[in-house]
């Protein structure tokens, strides 16, 4: 059909093209357009959002951003950069929250807030640009960024000996038909660009499959013929983003189990005795210690009708949950209360003397979560946090050995000396005789890992296949590896 048929439509088809564009700019080529908005990552759907900003071509806009390079394997990262220049060239400003390097290199300023987190962070400790950032020996990103600093492996690397956990003919989604082999008793990470099938094939597939054949799980497996070798394994782990809860009564302390130890603790305190306090008293999801008026909330409700609801602190209880009695009990000097106020750094110390306690915040502490408060609501911890709360509860049990893990992005957020503990703690894990899987695009977590499964080699339609299966060394050699050619 001549062209000429189509120049009624042709302002719409110019500007179809131009979004379309824009969304490939952004990374997301590799979506399709009928692609649930609810299925996205949080990533996917900030970048959708930005794309969406590009169609309008404002200018004098003070664009912020958290983030969105979550989920963008280093190849891709360079197409959102461009666009975030090319945002910054039309006359707006871009402030970008964020910890991948090659971002911080490419802005015009760098600021560093620190030196550490929660109360021993909140300080400016470097403004300029990032050629200075290297040279400010106060700076904790300066070294990394100039390669004085790195991570580093602290066990030994090892090979494949134990066997393999190998997934037979995948075929969900995008997957073509790959069979994919996990060595047992190693750390593998999982790679490849945005879309080429590591979730579906870690997550659907794999998790899956095991918690159907090992504990009965009810959610179906994605596609695939066959799992050999899973007799090698008594459990399985899956340690992802999801929140810990969704309501301001779950929190790190509930999570972890740490509470139950809290409120037995309080439950001895010689007040507690003579008023016959047993330690139920001491939980705010419970009638007798909580605040009725709140149910132990700490907060109200208040139902704003067509917009969303707004919480307000308790008037009786200001925010302690606690009734006046309960709170008059107390351990050292503190209540039950001011105990959930505490950072894990503080309880830590406060706590040293009470093994059953200290043990739990030690793991939380490892895992880089040492300024959270205990009683923080998991309502507002972030994805990265949740998913650190939960390793650091599997790190805090009894280590049998022969347990598969699997963990999904665990370095989103993380700092470099904060992925570093990350890193040490999962090769602990793995000399317990326990297997981990890692779905990863930190190129320093990719170089540590003793086995890599490489993906690809595009995304989507262009993804699904089983590029490189081996050791660091030779995915540098391969030709094909768009990951080695980047850690190379």
């Amino acid at each position: 059909m001549p062209e000429s048929h189509y120049a009624p439509v042709s302002e719409a088809v110019d500007g179809l093209a131009e979004r379309l564009r824009f969304l490939r700019e952004t990374g997301l080529g590799y979506l399709t357009l009928d692609r649930e908005y609810a299925t996205l990552s949080g990533g996917e759907a900030q970048r959708v959002r930005l794309a969406t900003q590009l169609g309008m071509g404002l200018v004098g806009v003070c664009y912020v951003l958290d983030e969105p390079s979550i989920g963008l394997h280093p190849t891709d990262n360079r197409k959102l950069i461009d666009t975030l220049l090319g945002l910054r060239d039309r006359g707006n400003a871009v402030v970008v929250v964020e910890h991948d390097a090659e971002t911080m290199l490419a802005a015009d300023e760098l600021i560093e807030i620190g030196p550490g987190a929660g109360a021993q962070g909140g300080q400016l400790v470097f403004q300029g640009t990032p050629e200075q950032c290297m040279a400010e020996k106060k700076s904790r990103t300066g070294p990394y960024l100039s390669g004085k600093s790195e991570l580093y492996k602290d066990a030994a690397t090892l090979s494949p000996r134990r066997g393999m956990l190998t997934i037979l003919g995948a075929a969900e989604h995008n997957l073509r038909d790959v069979n994919v082999s996990f060595p047992v008793g190693l750390v593998t990470v999982v790679c490849g660009v945005s879309g080429s099938g590591k979730s579906t094939l870690v997550n659907d597939i794999l998790g899956r499959a095991a918690a159907w054949k090992l504990h009965g799980a009810r959610q179906l497996p994605g596609k695939h013929t066959g799992l050999d070798g899973l007799d090698a394994f008594k459990s399985i782990v899956r340690v992802d983003q999801e929140p810990i809860g969704r309501s301001p009564r779950s929190n790190p302390a509930t999570y972890t189990k740490l509470f139950d130890h809290l409120r037995d603790l309080f439950a001895k305190c010689p007040l507690a005795k003579v008023r016959g306090y047993n330690a139920s008293r001491f939980s705010f999801n419970t009638r007798g210690g909580r605040c009725e008026r709140c149910q132990g909330d700490g907060q109200i409700k208040l139902d704003m009708q067509f917009l969303g609801d707004v919480f307000v602190e308790c008037p009786s209880c200001h925010g302690a949950r606690y009734n006046r009695e309960t709170l008059e009990v107390r351990y050292k000097g503190i209540n039950i209360a001011e105990a959930l106020e505490l950072t894990v750094d503080e309880a830590l110390e406060f706590f040293r003397a009470i093994p059953k306690i200290h043990e739990r915040l030690r793991t939380l502490q490892a895992v880089g979560l040492g300024y959270v408060r205990l009683g923080q609501p998991a309502n507002t911890l972030s994805g990265g946090e949740a998913q650190r709360i939960k390793l650091s509860l599997e790190l805090s049990k009894r280590q049998q050995g022969q347990t598969l893990y699997l963990l999904d992005e665990p370095t989103t957020g993380l700092h470099w000396e904060d992925i570093q503990r990350l890193m040490d703690l999962i090769f602990q894990l793995r000399d317990h005789g326990n297997t981990i899987v890692i779905i990863e695009h930190h190129a320093d977590v990719i170089k540590l890992a003793d086995w890599i499964i490489e993906m690809g080699p595009g995304g989507g339609k262009d993804g699904g296949h089983l590029v490189y299966a081996g050791d660091v060394a030779g995915l540098k050699k391969c030709e094909g590896s768009v990951t080695g050619a980047f850690i190379r």
